[in-house]
């Protein structure tokens, strides 16, 4: 006879996994981003001290909820130790030139944050969108405005896929560079092979970001 199955024992849906999954890589975006900006930044780090706290309390959120969701324990946090083993962003070396217009579109605002002040400091010009609808406002107004667009795939409403295949609708020839978490391989090959410029997947060290970038509009 089988034995029952204990409450809270079985794994997580792979819709919540994947929920989680993305999260948390948001979470570790925010968290080397930042700790890039605190290794530059000796005169006013509380902004960046800030995102590293609220960042770490998210982390400890999704992981309470990940171990109900198996029944473990709820009381295990992050260590130091435990974080740190994610590498800190380095700075880029290469500039860029500042006619080169990105824009980012992203949910998660500390991730627009970031990136801009990443972006900028490489030497583009950047404009910053938080959902897919914002995207295509500002994108349509203009497409010859901007180089490139890098797109979060997660978004409420209207998600990262969809977003971009409007895009190409508008402007086919648009640089589109996908950044995220999570994707299904399927997915990712499908978006490939409707004309995405690149994929990076967070976190996202800085110099693969540029470098994933410059390729894209054609500066190397």
């Amino acid at each position: 006879m089988t034995e029952p199955t204990q409450p809270g024992a079985n794994p997580p849906s792979p819709t919540k996994a994947s929920e989680a999954a993305s999260e948390l890589n948001n979470v570790l975006q925010i968290i080397s981003g930042a700790s890039t900006m605190l290794d530059k930044e000796q005169e006013n780090p509380e902004t960046y001290l800030r995102m590293l706290r609220e960042a770490i309390q998210r982390a400890e959120v999704i992981s309470g909820d990940l171990n109900r969701e198996v029944g473990g324990s709820t009381e295990q946090r992050p260590t130091q130790d435990e974080l740190s083993k994610f590498k800190r962003l380095e700075k880029p070396t290469q500039s860029t030139p500042a006619q080169e217009r990105i824009m980012v579109v992203d949910d998660e605002q500390m991730n627009l944050v970031l990136l801009k002040t990443i972006l900028e400091e490489a030497g583009y010009s950047v404009t910053t969108a938080s959902s897919g609808f914002d995207c295509l406002d500002l994108f349509r107004t203009n497409p010859l405005r901007f180089s490139l667009i890098m797109l979060d795939l997660t978004m409420p409403f209207l998600n990262g896929e969809e977003t971009f295949a409007r895009l190409k609708e508008i402007r086919a020839d648009v640089p589109v560079v996908l950044c995220t978490g999570f994707i299904q391989s399927e997915r990712l090959e499908r978006m490939m092979a409707s004309g995405l410029a690149g994929f990076l997947r967070k976190p996202v060290p800085v110099e693969e970001l540029i470098s994933c970038i410059q390729k894209a509009v054609g500066q190397t």
